[in-house]
């Protein structure tokens, strides 16, 4: 690392800016239901962009909600960097006075502020970093604040639709500052059990669809649990199944003639979704071979069901690729901490830009994901700044 240069970097930002910069992201509501939910945000980082000389654009996506996009053009000899992350947020639940920051000295507690304004904002200001140092890249940085993370990914899609090229990208998702090159690929099922309600009394003239769910239940347990536990990834571990809620009948006099089962599929690098979808299938055709009066729908559940053509992909990226390398490196000189090597334990846009980009992504950022939708969400003051240079030392070091 250049000494040098780091000391013109650090001297060009300030931790009280930061700081200031992330309390106004926090103070403009992105959640669902807000109008435009990420569009004010998106003109807010425009113009901080604009006002720093760097070229920005907003680029509506759906319903007048806009990704933002920043870039400082290199020299045309070295290599594409990608800096991204999501605008929106879930909504503020039961916190109290969400939007605006509760700071002790050590850390900000908001919601978003973890996930993911205050890294959206170490990745801004590395950026301005840069230009304020007048430092020249070989090859081009990109930044791209994405809407709809939260939900559906539409703007991370609508980045991939408009050819958006890079050589390898970082997702802001909040990582402690430890280099995720993995994560699970994730799908949401509902399972519909269709009986023939009939009064308790008669209970052999009706087809109880709580009974199927055990059944189908009773199969996977058998058959596809140890399959999925076999499912092994030398970073992540195994792939995972876990039955999330299940409603039937009306009354305990009525047979129940309905019966709904929702769950959740994680699946390890490797394995195809095709493949997680036919198991499920090949469970409901055995059951239904071996009994008529086993009837059962499978769909993926509304909340989960993405643009046309994507799916919530896993992502992988070699250990030995230089953004890992590169950004294992800088991390130690500057934070003076050696970064593990792991996985992100949730789905990220990583997956898309991986997996239909064919894009070397990594998730890394300041902050604990386990405080992230909750009413102390939370981001350490001590990884802004460094967090904040470590991502401009990286572009300068990947863009040769």
């Amino acid at each position: 690392m250049n000494e040098n240069i780091y000391k013109k970097l650090k001297n060009n930002i300030s931790e009280e800016e930061l700081i200031n910069f992330i309390e106004n992201l926090v103070k403009i509501p992105s959640y669902n239901g807000i109008v435009n939910q990420e569009t004010k945000v998106a003109e807010h980082i425009q113009q901080i962009f604009l006002k720093e000389g760097i070229d920005s654009e907003i680029v509506p996506v759906i319903d007048g909600r806009s990704n933002v996009i920043a870039k400082i053009k290199g020299n045309g000899k070295g290599k594409t960097l990608l800096l991204t992350g999501h605008m929106d947020t879930v909504p503020p639940y039961d916190m109290t006075e969400p939007f605006e920051i509760k700071n002790d000295g050590d850390r900000l507690v908001a919601r978003g502020v973890v996930d993911m304004k205050g890294p959206l904002a170490c990745m801004i200001y590395s950026m301005i970093s840069l230009k304020r140092a007048n430092v020249k890249l070989d090859g081009d940085i990109i930044f791209a604040g994405v809407i709809d993370e939260e939900e559906k990914s539409l703007g991370t899609i609508d980045l991939l639709e408009r050819g958006v090229v890079a050589d390898a990208a970082i997702v802001g998702e909040p990582t402690n500052l430890n280099i995720c090159v993995a994560h699970r690929g994730l799908e949401w099922f509902e399972l519909q059990f269709h009986g023939k309600t009939v009064h308790g009394g008669a209970q052999k003239e009706g087809i109880n669809a709580i009974l199927s769910a055990s059944k189908f239940i009773q199969k996977t347990e058998d058959i596809l649990i140890p399959k999925i536990e076999k499912e092994t990834h030398s970073i992540i571990g195994t792939s995972s199944m876990n039955y999330g809620t299940i409603n039937g009948g009306t009354q305990p006099s009525t047979v129940a003639g309905e019966c709904v089962m929702k769950f959740d599929r994680r699946w390890v690098p490797g394995v195809k979704y095709d493949d997680v979808v036919n198991e499920y299938k090949d469970v409901i055709k055995e059951l239904s071979n071996n009994d008529n009066n086993f009837k059962c729908t499978l769909k993926v559940v509304d909340e989960s069901v993405m643009k046309e053509g994507y799916v919530h992909e896993s992502m992988e990226t070699d250990i030995n690729h230089p953004i890992v390398n590169i950004t294992k490196y800088i991390t130690n000189e500057v934070f003076n901490i050696s970064p593990e090597i792991t996985y992100f334990p949730a789905w990220s846009d990583g997956g898309l830009l991986s997996s239909y980009g064919n894009i070397p992504t990594i998730v890394f950022a300041p902050g604990d994901l386990t405080t992230a939708h909750s009413s102390v969400e939370q981001l350490e003051i001590k990884q802004i700044l460094p967090a904040t240079l470590i991502y401009a030392l990286i572009a300068i070091e990947y863009c040769k």
